[in-house]
């Protein structure tokens, strides 16, 4: 996970999505390691489908790994207050899947990692009556 610095993403809206949310976006990738914890701080843009400008974000998202799981976290409110998002397990030898759905209001997130040759895919799906979205984020080694 270190050697990433780089990702870009799509957002899909389902048939039954109320915000109809879709594009892309891409972004710079710092890696910083506190043990066994590592926090990719992700700065870039999205552009809505249709539209002219894109938008800046930033994130930071923390992966704590242990023996039996990997657990993702958004330190949306800063590194004392992180946001639990899913506790990753192994679901064959190159993915591992959310043990359980992230609750948000009524909406139901849920994950999968897939590990690639130069970084990994992770692959959300929301559904819920305030969301029904599909989001792959690809984490690579290079480029941008």
């Amino acid at each position: 996970m270190s050697a990433i610095t780089s990702m870009s993403f799509e957002a899909t809206p389902g048939p039954r999505s109320p915000t109809g949310w879709r594009g892309h976006g891409t972004a710079r990738v710092c890696c910083r390691t506190d043990g066994d914890v590592q926090r990719l701080i992700e700065r870039g843009r999205f552009l809505p489908s249709g539209a002219t400008r894109a938008f800046a974000f930033h994130n930071t998202y923390r992966w704590a790994f242990d023996e039996t799981m990997l657990r993702l976290a958004h330190e949306r409110f800063g590194a004392e207050t992180p946001v639990e998002l899913v506790e990753l397990v192994a679901d064959g030898p190159d993915s591992l899947i959310a043990r359980a759905a992230h609750v948000c209001g009524a909406d139901h997130y849920t994950a999968r990692l897939v590990l690639v040759a130069d970084g990994f895919d992770l692959i959300w799906s929301i559904d819920g009556p305030a969301k029904q979205e599909h989001l792959c984020y690809h984490y690579r080694a290079a480029g941008l």
